[in-house]
């Protein structure tokens, strides 16, 4: 892949960034799955300032930022998730993950699941992420109960129902500020960051692959996890508190 840097000019929309990152990797050689994933995420770590200037550059433009919530919300883990652009070529979407400042350094994502698409991420800001990827068993591990996300054509947010399993931890690895992280659709994970400290990752994720996707939650659990809205307020904070962290200005 190129590793030539190229500049986002100035006046252009917030789908500048995602196009200029299609056109880094048109310089290269394209190779479709992970490593395509890879190499996108790659380039936009060793351009991190690139990046930034995006997020600025679009946290300052309110008319963006309004489309921008339309498609970004609080997950029921924790994190706001934030859909920034896509690169329609490679069926690539851009998205930011920001878990914000917190007492409790163990908050995230306490229910294992799978995903639809393969994705490569890497920790832009904080200490580093807690990664879990666990299997089902016959014994030992820990009980739960499985649902399938996106098996209901009425309602594909909904959590359908597929029995009691067991899961035991297969892999406990940590990925510290700045590693990179890839994912396939086969891995069932938990993630949290280590500490309390502001924590954000940089995901870029493919087009689906499967119908549906496996969650697990614990008996007792309910099963009924809405995604919430995310507030231009809340917005306004976590981009802020980001922007600081990385060095760069706040937007006015």
């Amino acid at each position: 892949m190129s590793t030539t840097p190229f500049v986002v000019p100035d006046g252009e929309p917030g789908d500048a960034y995602p196009r200029h990152l299609a056109e880094a990797l048109h310089d290269g050689e394209y190779r479709a799955g992970r490593p395509a994933l890879v190499a996108a995420v790659e380039h936009v770590r060793a351009n991190e300032h690139l990046f930034t200037a995006w997020l600025r550059e679009m946290s300052a433009d309110r008319i963006a930022v309004a489309e921008l919530l339309e498609r970004s919300y609080w997950h029921p883990n924790g994190f706001a998730k934030i859909v920034l652009g896509s690169i329609a070529e490679f069926g690539f979407r851009i998205r930011l993950h920001i878990w914000p400042r917190s007492d409790t350094p163990s908050r995230g994502e306490s229910n294992p699941h799978s995903h639809r698409w393969e994705f490569a991420s890497y920790v832009l800001a904080g200490t580093g992420m807690h990664m879990a990827e666990f299997a089902e068993t016959v014994e030992g591990g820990r009980s739960y109960r499985r649902y399938r996300y996106g098996a209901d054509p009425a309602n594909p947010a909904a959590l359908v129902a597929d029995g009691e399993v067991r899961l035991r931890r297969r892999i406990v690895t940590h990925v510290s500020g700045g590693d990179l992280y890839t994912c396939g659709t086969s891995i069932v994970h938990a993630v949290r960051p280590i500490d309390g400290e502001l924590t954000a990752t940089v995901v870029v994720e493919g087009p689906r692959r499967t119908p549906h996707t496996v969650v697990y939650c614990e008996p007792g659990e309910g099963s009924d996890q809405p995604n919430l809205d995310l507030a231009e307020a809340d917005f306004d904070e976590l981009l802020n508190g980001l922007l600081a962290t990385l060095g760069g200005e706040a937007a006015p």
